[in-house]
């Protein structure tokens, strides 16, 4: 009795030993046989079970021991002394066993049991509470239970279907096999399989020749379970391993009796099965190549269309050649408001689709660890970026330089009717004056007449020098023209050079005429004269006063703003202030000429009472006054409608900066929300894609807004306004704004859809997303979705990378090779994905510590009150705010006997002040981690 002891612990030892070596060899695929293993020993199997279970299991066996030239009648007797157990291994493993003994001794039996047993736990299974002694004593449970291990292991877990393997493996291939085939609908390894309909589904697919489907009797599930039994026996070589009766009539058959004879029906059609698999993944491997190809094309097309697009619009944007006339620059920027609105969208909207194909592009073409794909020259999202660019600073300047023209124009056009009116009146009061001081009529006039003739000169001379600042403003206002480039600028130049000539010719004139009538005449001290004189100088410039109020009174006006109005307006009403003053000096010039016709009246003088000093008449006075009299409420009414237009002109801007002061802060706070959602959105990638989704809709959804806008900036420029001071905001800031909000909400979606593409292919877990993303944010101290260099340094050390330079220096070549000086997260989750593809899940690290503990794991130590499933977690875990390092395999966790921890990690505190102990290190080991009290 003390060999079965030791025996015993010499095969848990032996698999314990073999269980670790084995999970290089595939530790993700053990999570279904750790489950089947489980073998409970107080538990009895089932009556009909376990009847089923021994034909099966027996069959099985004798399947392959007939290899070998022999078999088994009972499979708990003959298997007690273990030569035929190490002789079924080796056949179906196709290796040799250590030489069994040969002695009929009971620990000679249980040497030889022991020995398949540490074989089968070479192969990565783990036995659980099967031992040696239970199969030499004969035990039906713990005998069955070892065979199926062995079928599992060697049967079953090698099946993979569509990256599904073992039971789920061989249970999609028998849904794909058999979906065509009414009446059956494998959804499990037991009530499935009652009627015999899915038996025979699974030969006629294979091997049509061998029976007709369509003759079989749903009704008859005896006879349909024997007939396939017996095809599959006589021609498939499959032995016979279930009963009709056993499978018809239990409640429930035997899941793993059913599972066992399928899995021979599986090898049996493999190649068939292999050769379509292979085929299938020709045609998978086609599909996407046709589909990147597709994707290649299409980019270049795009790319092609959109650049000579760029390459088309450019030119006529550059184009400045000025037009002549405020209509046909009107008509240009109409043309520009018609490419804003219809034709530049549409482009934007390409571009950010060619955007989303490069990525998706470059995306599947990594995942398939095929070439990045280089688009022709000139071609690249880069050249694309920047044509586009070029194309933006051509349209900010093509439309600041019809702005520029439309408001030069405009001006033009003011000073050359203000160039005309002037000129005309000048011209009019200049016609006929050289004529007049060109006579020589005192040579022949008498002393009266010569002193008429000089005080009429004297008149003209002051009204003269009345008319030069006339003269001089036509001379301003045409060098004006000159300098703004008028189109008719040689027509005003003319005309402005022979005002002026004339100007100076009568300048000459007018001195040498005085000079001639100074010689012929005395002093006039005739009081009539006098008062002729005192009207002409008076009169004269009243005259002109009068004549420059009724211009001022219907000089065209162009102002802004309110405030321009309103200061023409107190000008206005100054000059009105002024005109009690203006019509006392009218009633004084109007009193003098009533005094000379009153002295000629009283002395009875034969002397005409016409001024001869002057060309204003009275009734030229009194005309003019009342003509200045109507233009004042007609200048009133013209103000107060500007004034008017003023103030719906601030209407609309004031109506443009509400909206204009919502939308921009708007796009601002939605550009900030996608920026932190890409860094803090946790949980499933395809909830984080709806909540994206459901941006991009509210997004697409306030276009209207926009709309609206662009409305309202059409109405401003229709109205030619070309400023505001209530907002910061132009349309053209809101127009970036809005472009740039579509295009940073397509891209976040499109990085996400990349994630999605990353995970689906590497086969990521949720969690493990989450757990870079959780690593990720943490260490990116700008919260902007890039960490820099030493970020990622910090979080690599904080994983347990021993990084030298030349390491890092490798690491950061493949998760930043543009050398750009940051990392984002899909290049650290495509690093995390090549890191972590074999690691340990946490059910498999606390599955072996079970076993290692001989079962005698209860539950974690009372002070370690998180979750074991931190266990060699592939990033950093958190623990109540602190950092965790994985060093749990080295603590006692789980109270089995393994004595006190290494002194080494006891003293990992002495050089490392920033980590404390959770517990004393010291005496035996209850805790399973330490605790990073500081910084990370």
């Amino acid at each position: 009795m003390g060999l079965g002891p030791r025996g015993r612990g010499a095969g848990a030892a032996g698999r314990g030993a073999g269980g670790n070596g084995a999970g290089a060899e595939g530790s993700g695929k053990d999570e279904y046989m750790t489950q089947e293993e489980e073998w409970d020993r107080d538990l009895l199997l089932d009556p009909a079970w376990e009847k089923q279970q021994r034909k099966t299991f027996t069959a099985w066996c004798n399947s392959h021991l007939r290899k070998a030239g022999t078999q088994i009648e009972n499979i708990e007797e003959d298997f007690r002394n273990g030569l035929k157990l190490m002789l079924l291994l080796e056949v179906i493993s196709g290796e040799r066993l250590p030489k069994p003994d040969r002695g009929k001794m009971r620990f000679h039996k249980i040497a030889n049991v022991n020995k398949a047993l540490d074989y089968i736990a070479s192969k990565g299974v783990k036995l659980v509470s099967i031992g040696a002694e239970e199969i030499v004593d004969g035990n039906v449970k713990m005998t069955l239970g070892m065979i199926w291990t062995i079928i599992l292991r060697f049967a079953i877990q090698d099946i993979s279907v569509e990256e599904t393997s073992a039971k789920e493996g061989l249970l999609l291939w028998c849904q794909r096999k058999t979906a065509p085939y009414r009446n059956v609908n494998i959804q499990n390894f037991h009530l499935s399989w009652k009627d015999g309909l899915a038996f025979n589904a699974l030969i006629h697919r294979h091997r049509p020749d061998l029976l007709d489907y369509d003759k079989l009797d749903e009704d008859d599930p005896i006879g349909n379970i024997n007939l396939a039994m017996e095809i599959a026996e006589k021609h498939l070589d499959i032995p016979k391993m279930l009963d009709a009766e056993d499978v018809v009539n239990t409640a429930r058959p035997d899941e793993r009796a059913i599972m066992t004879y399928v899995s021979c029906y599986y090898h049996a059609f493999a190649g068939a099965q292999k050769a379509e698999t292979a085929a299938n993944r020709i045609c998978k491997v086609l599909a996407v190549n046709q589909e990147n190809e597709r994707l290649m094309e299409e980019y270049e097309r795009l790319a092609s269309e959109l650049l000579e697009w760029i390459r088309r619009t450019i030119p006529w944007l550059e184009n400045r050649t000025p037009e002549k006339t405020m209509q046909a620059m009107q008509k240009k920027l109409e043309d520009f408001r018609d490419y804003r609105r219809k034709h530049k969208p549409p482009k934007v909207q390409e571009k950010c689709q060619l955007e989303i194909n490069f990525n998706t592009l470059q995306t599947k073409l990594r995942i398939s660890n095929r070439p990045a794909f280089m688009p022709s020259e000139g071609k690249m999202v880069s050249d694309i970026a920047g044509a586009w660019q070029r194309l933006e600073q051509a349209e900010k300047g093509y439309e600041e330089w019809l702005l520029n023209e439309i408001r030069r124009l405009e001006r033009l056009e003011h000073l050359a009717e203000k160039f005309r009116q002037k000129a005309s009146t000048h011209e009019q009061w200049a016609y006929g004056k050289e004529q007049i001081l060109l006579q020589k009529d005192y040579e022949s006039a008498s002393l009266t007449e010569v002193r008429a003739m000089l005080r009429k000169h004297e008149a003209f001379e002051s009204d003269l020098a009345a008319h030069q600042d006339r003269v001089e403003q036509i001379a301003a206002i045409a060098q004006e023209l000159n300098e703004l480039d008028y189109h008719d600028a040689a027509s005003v130049n003319d005309r402005c050079q022979k005002i002026c000539d004339q100007w100076d010719s009568l300048g000459t004139l007018t001195q040498k005429r005085r000079e001639a009538l100074e010689v012929k005449t005395e002093k006039l001290l005739e009081t009539i004269d006098q008062l002729h004189l005192e009207f002409a100088k008076r009169a004269a410039p009243f005259n002109n006063w009068m004549e420059g109020a009724m211009e001022d009174l219907q000089d065209m006006f162009i102002v802004h703003s309110i405030e321009e109005i309103q200061s023409l307006i107190s000008a206005h009403d100054q000059f009105k202030a002024t005109l009690p003053e203006a019509d006392g000096e009218r009633q004084a010039i109007l009193s003098i000429q009533n005094e000379v016709e009153k002295v000629i009246q009283s002395y009875s003088m034969r002397i005409s009472a016409s001024n001869p000093y002057s060309t204003v008449t009275v009734e030229e006075i009194r005309s003019k006054w009342e003509k200045v009299k109507q233009l004042v409420p007609q200048r009133d009414q013209s103000l107060q409608e500007e004034l008017a237009r003023q103030h719906a002109n601030e209407r609309l801007r004031r109506q443009f900066a509400a909206q204009a002061n919502v939308i921009g802060p708007w796009i601002q706070t939605k550009m900030e929300e996608i920026a932190r959602s890409s860094i803090e959105m946790t949980g499933p990638l395809e909830d984080q894609m709806n909540q994206l989704k459901q941006y991009e809709h509210n997004i697409i959804n306030y276009k209207h807004n926009i709309d609206k806008l662009e409305g309202d900036h059409q109405l401003i420029q229709e109205a030619l306004v070309f400023d505001n001071k209530h907002t910061n905001y132009t349309m053209e800031h809101i127009r970036v704004g809005w472009e740039l909000l579509l295009t940073t909400i397509a891209r976040t979606i499109n990085e996400v859809e990349t994630q999605i593409l990353t995970r689906d292919a590497k086969g990521i877990t949720q969690e493990q997303m989450n757990d870079f993303r959780a690593s990720f944010n943490h260490f990116d101290r700008r919260k902007n979705g890039l960490m820099d260099h030493d970020d990622f340094r910090a979080c690599l050390i904080s994983m347990g990378y021993d990084l030298g330079e030349a390491e890092f220096a490798r690491i950061m070549s493949l998760v930043d090779p543009n050398g750009q000086g940051t990392v984002t997260f899909q290049s650290f989750i495509d690093f995390m994905t090549r890191e972590t593809a074999d690691t340990d899940t946490a059910e498999q690290v606390i599955a072996s510590f079970r076993i290692l503990a001989s079962d005698k794991v209860s539950h974690p130590a009372a002070g370690c009150k998180d979750s074991v499933a931190l266990l060699f977690s592939p990033s950093l875990a958190w623990i109540r705010g602190k950092l965790v390092l994985p060093f749990m395999l080295l603590s006692g966790c789980f109270n089995a006997e393994f004595g006190p921890l290494d002194h080494s990690l006891g003293d990992l505190h002495k050089t490392s002040p920033n980590y404390e102990p959770c517990c004393d290190l010291t005496e035996k080991a209850s805790c399973s981690y330490w605790v990073c009290g500081g910084s990370s």
